[in-house]
Order: structure tokens, then C-alpha cells, then sequence
């Protein structure tokens, strides 16, 4: 049966609402940069187990009982990761004496050559209060699906290779849930200022 313009309007009104309501879904229970989630649950983090840069196992239990800024990046990263790590370092000490309230940890993306003693050195350049995490290709790769980070091996024309990865920095509160996410772009001022609200 064809079916007439007229006759047509009553479907094309239901599918107007529907991808209406989704639209407007997504845009409330996805944090967007230095959001917190506050409808729902979000579907970020979850249990995992690593090796921090003294060889000590390092779990999502960890995360619980105070501040995590979380970043996922490797330390033969040329520019991005440090220039992350030192902007968190810079809101590290601009949050003065509430810094004790918050903990940096950098995971590897890159385990291959990421190894406890090589984490050490990279974030200890960085500040002592930063913890590096690193684990097994398994255990990473657990840790990358949890928190929802995207990963690629890029190789190069010299035989080595770099690590295509996600940017941004989570923020997991003291219960160790994820509650929303800040960018290198916002600067240590602005990061700051909304930790310092939180504490």
C-alpha cells in the first residue's frame, strides 16, 4: 500500500521525538571536559590490578580515600604526555597545602617498554607525589577497557614505534568512581580552582 505525505507524518513525528530524546540524553549523561556526572551512573573505571614504580601491586582500591587525577599516556610520548604531567604538576602546587588531598597517577599505555624502573625515573621528573602504573599486556589492556581509553600502536619508518592514545585527565572521586574529566587546555588555574571546590 502506498501510503500518502499525510499518512506519513504520524511516523515521522515518532522518529523526531525518539532521536530527540536520545540527543538529549547523551547530552546530559556524558561528562563533557571538567563536568561531573550527575545523572545515572557512568560507565567508566572498575576493578584492575597493576605494578606501580616501586613493584608493589597497585588496584582500583587504591583510587579510594582521597582525589586521583588519572591520565593514560607512555614516556616515549615526544610531546603530549609531558606536557600533560607537567600542567598537572602545576595544579598540584597551586592547590598548595589541599595537594596532600590528591593523588597524580599516570598509567602506561606502552608496557612493552613502560617497566616499573623506567616508570620511576619518567614520573619522578614530575613530582613525588605522582604514582606511575604499569602491568602486563593483559592486565593494561583490562585497565584501558575499563576506563574507556582508546590505544593503537602507530608504527614509524624507523622500525620503532608510538602509541596513539586518548587525551584526557579523569577524575576519580575519593569513593574511586569516575566524576567527570578536565583537558590539558583548561591550564592548571582552572583545574585547580574546581579541585579546590571539591576538597
Amino acid at each position: 500500500m502506498i501510503r500518502t505525505p499525510e499518512a506519513l507524518i504520524p511516523y515521522i513525528l515518532a522518529i523526531a521525538a525518539v532521536l530527540g530524546g536520545l540527543a538529549w540524553h547523551m547530552g546530559d549523561s556524558v561528562g563533557g571536559l571538567g563536568r561531573t556526572i550527575t545523572e545515572g551512573q557512568a560507565s567508566i573505571g572498575g576493578p584492575f590490578v597493576l605494578t606501580d614504580q616501586d613493584g608493589n601491586t597497585y588496584t582500583d582500591k587504591n583510587l579510594q580515600g582521597h582525589w586521583t587525577l588519572l591520565y593514560f599516556g607512555y614516556t616515549h610520548c615526544p610531546d603530549v604526555c609531558p606536557l600533560t604531567l607537567e600542567m598537572i604538576a602545576d595544579t598540584m602546587d597551586k592547590l598548595g597545602p589541599k595537594a596532600s588531598q590528591v593523588k597524580p597517577v599516570f598509567v602506561t599505555v606502552d608496557p612493552n617498554r613502560d617497566t616499573p624502573k623506567v616508570m620511576k625515573q619518567y614520573v619522578g621528573a614530575f613530582g613525588k607525589l605522582f604514582i606511575g602504573l604499569t602491568g602486563t599486556d593483559a592486565q593494561i589492556a583490562h585497565t584501558l577497557k575499563e576506563y574507556r581509553v582508546y590505544s593503537k600502536k602507530h608504527p614509524l619508518k624507523n622500525g620503532d614505534y608510538s602509541m596513539d592514545h586518548s587525551g584526557a585527565i579523569y577524575l576519580i572521586d575519593p569513593n574511586g568512581k569516575f566524576a567527570g574529566t578536565y583537558e590539558e587546555q583548561q591550564g592548571p588555574d582552572k583545574i585547580a580552582a574546581d579541585l579546590r571546590a571539591r576538597l
